[in-house]
Formats: structure tokens, sequence, C-alpha cells
């Protein structure tokens, strides 16, 4: 039925081992647990769940105003579904040291395989943007320090991200980087690197996995993945890519409406109904359901 037949640390061992195996892990990020599925169904290896997609579904800007309690539901509602390890933003931690290590164990209850934590302080902002303010090294050496700390599983995957390319150059950002590698975090996520030299540079200096963030209408180049496997690189993310397909359809649906009076022309663009039945698994449900509603209770009763 409609939820996943592996374990947390299933995943987690899975989510290492393909990253062990220098094949570059491409991660689309999913808008709802249902797309989660999606995904999996279209043969990717592993889920994102964007900090900036959980926001702007609640109707917020990315700037630090989501909670840890709600990237932390989300998260739980989209590891029962799906096979796949799952990785998610965490933000700053969501306050002090002693706050990340909240925020890594609520994450860890909710299933997942991996989180990463980022150097920016509140407010913060989308990465691709000006204006961001870098928290002191050493106060993003103590977040790692909490989250390593807190980790109960070891197989949890935890990642720094650096935004200080665009803040402080990309020499303070691979130093930075290299100092979370040396308080503990499994892998990178430098953020807003602009051309393929940037990508060599942190790729020759940083000897743990580095993930590229191919976010659309940013600073990075959309990359392609044989271009990314030649750098090196081991991730390849896409965290709001179907947020805005989806969001361009809806718009485009609505003004069609507006327009016509009808949906029928919208019909070939839709997913059907079928395809939507076989996705949540109606058969499935259905032989449970008769399998335990098979007998008859006596007169009376």
């Amino acid at each position: 039925m409609f939820h996943t037949r592996t374990t947390p640390q299933e995943r987690r061992r899975a989510l290492r081992e393909q990253l062990a195996t220098g094949r570059l892990l491409r991660i689309p990020g999913a808008i709802s647990p249902l797309c989660a599925r999606l995904v999996q169904d279209a043969g990717f290896e592993a889920v994102y769940l964007s900090g900036a997609v959980l926001a702007a579904d609640l109707g917020l800007p990315d700037i630090g105003l989501t909670t840890s309690t709600e990237i932390a539901a989300r998260a739980q509602q989209t590891t029962r579904v799906t096979d796949l390890p799952v990785l998610i933003d965490a933000d700053t931690g969501f306050g002090e040291p002693v706050n990340t290590a909240r925020t890594v164990q609520l994450l860890e209850d909710a299933g997942l395989a991996g989180l990463h934590l980022e150097d920016q302080v509140n407010p913060k902002r989308c990465g691709h943007l000006d204006g961001k303010t870098i928290a002191p090294r050493e106060d993003m050496v103590r977040r790692v320090r909490a989250a390593v700390a807190a980790r109960r599983d070891p197989g949890l995957l935890l990642m720094a991200r650096t935004d200080a390319r665009s803040v402080e150059g990309l020499d303070a950002a691979i130093d930075r980087a290299k100092a979370y590698v040396d308080a503990g975090a499994d892998a990178v996520f430098p953020e807003a690197l602009t051309d393929l030299s940037e990508y060599e540079a942190f790729r020759g200096a940083v000897d743990v996995p580095l993930l590229a963030n191919l976010t659309e209408f940013g600073r990075t180049p959309l990359l392609d993945t044989r271009t990314l496997e030649d750098l090196g690189f081991d991730i390849a993310l896409y965290p709001v890519t179907l947020l805005r397909v989806a969001m361009g359809a809806v718009e485009d649906g609505l003004r069609t409406i507006a327009a016509e009076g009808t949906q029928r022309s919208l019909l070939p663009h839709m997913q059907t109904r079928s395809r939507l039945y076989e996705l949540l698994g109606y058969e499935e449900y259905a032989v449970f359901d008769s399998a335990v509603f098979d007998f008859t209770l006596p007169p009376g009763t």
C-alpha cells in the first residue's frame, strides 16, 4: 500500500552507499508527499525537501519564518510514502546550537536520510539573492558540532551549506567548508558558485561529497549531469524546479478557464484519473480491504 517498505536506517545506508559510488546522484525537490512518490516512480534515487518550497507552499517568503516542527511534520509525511532516501533543508537549525540539536533529533525521528545546515543568520534569505549576512565561522562550527552531538544514528547524513561565496569570496567559502568538515560535517553544499572554475576549486580543496544547487533564475549556471560528473561533484540538486513547473501550469489553467469558460482544452495536459489512482494505489487498498472484511457477522451481533 501507499507507505514505505524500508526503514530509516536502510534509507540512510542507501544514501551513503550512493554517494560512495562516485556516480552523480540527481535529487529533485518534491512539493508534496504525492510528488515524492512520483519522483520515486520516475526512477530517481533520492528526494529533496526544500525550505523555500515549504515556505512558499505555506504562502510565506523564504526568510526563516517556518519552524523546525513544521518542517519535521512535512518530512514525516514524505518519508511515510517513499522508499527513497529523503534529504531536507534545515535552514540555520532554527536558533542557537541547542535549537540545532533539537532540530536534528526531530528530523532524525521523522525518518530522514540527511539534512543540511547553513551559515547564514536570521532573518535568512535565498542563497542567490543579495543582502545575506553570514554567521561568524566559529558560530557555524558550533552549530555543526551540536548537530553531530545530537545525532543518534551515525547513518544520518549531516551536510554543511556555506553561503560565504557571494559575501566573503570563494577562498573564504572554501576555508569555511574545510572548518565545517573538521567539525564533523559529512558533506558540503557550496551555495551560489558562479562558474566552472569555482566548482573545480571546491572539488580540489574539499575531500567530502559536494552538492551542486541547480536552482533556476539564480547565480549558478544550470550545468548538465555530464559536466557535473566531469567536475567530480556528487549531488545535482533541483530544489524548486517542480514547484515552478506546477505553479506555471496552475496559472495557465486558471487563465484558460477564465478565458474559455471551460477546462476542456486543458485535458491533454492533465494527469488522468487512472494515473492518479495508480499512483495512490487504489487497487492495493481494495485488495487489503477485502482481505480484512472477508467474513459475515452472525445475526444479532
